[in-house]
């Protein structure tokens, strides 16, 4: 195989995995925004991924690593929203490990038993895996954010980098 060829052959690899990794960290963070996970942060990372390959991409970024700054910001300002948000955390990762421990189906079940908690460990994983993430964030965000006069403005600077 020639130089050029096996050029182009890795950049058309190269593009089709940055395809199937961006459209994946932007479907994984659609569903987020209404599962359990980090929603907007697998949204900027797919669009991220993506913005390398298209301009749509990168228009579409920046507005929303911005919402994404402001939600943490938002999320710290009280201590009740802390609380709500780190006993969240910790219930998901509780449940990560119930769902991963299993257990019988209980008799108001309508469905087959093998229906109640699919996945096993590999659920529950995901789901503790969240948790950490979510907790990491938290963390973050009241390092970050918590006791800026004008958090707005403090989310506009960390979604630019400054």
């Amino acid at each position: 195989m020639t130089t050029d060829r096996r050029r182009k052959s890795s950049r058309v690899i190269r593009r089709l995995v940055l395809e199937i990794v961006g459209w994946t960290l932007v479907l994984a963070g659609v569903a987020a925004l209404v599962l359990p996970g980090p929603g907007l942060l697998l949204l900027v990372a797919g669009l991220a991924v993506l913005s390398q390959q298209y301009e749509w991409a990168e228009r579409r970024l920046e507005p929303v690593k911005i919402q994404a700054f402001k939600s943490a910001a938002d999320g710290v300002q009280t201590w009740p929203r802390i609380i709500a948000s780190g006993s969240g955390a910790v219930a998901l990762g509780a449940i990560g490990v119930f769902w991963g421990l299993g257990s019988e189906a209980p008799g108001w079940w309508p469905v087959r038993d093998s229906w109640w908690l699919m996945g096993g460990w590999g659920t529950g994983a995901t789901l503790i895996l969240s948790a950490i993430i979510a907790l990491g964030f938290i963390v973050y965000s009241f390092r970050r954010f918590r006791g800026v006069a004008d958090p707005e403005a403090a989310a506009e600077r960390a979604a630019r980098g400054d």
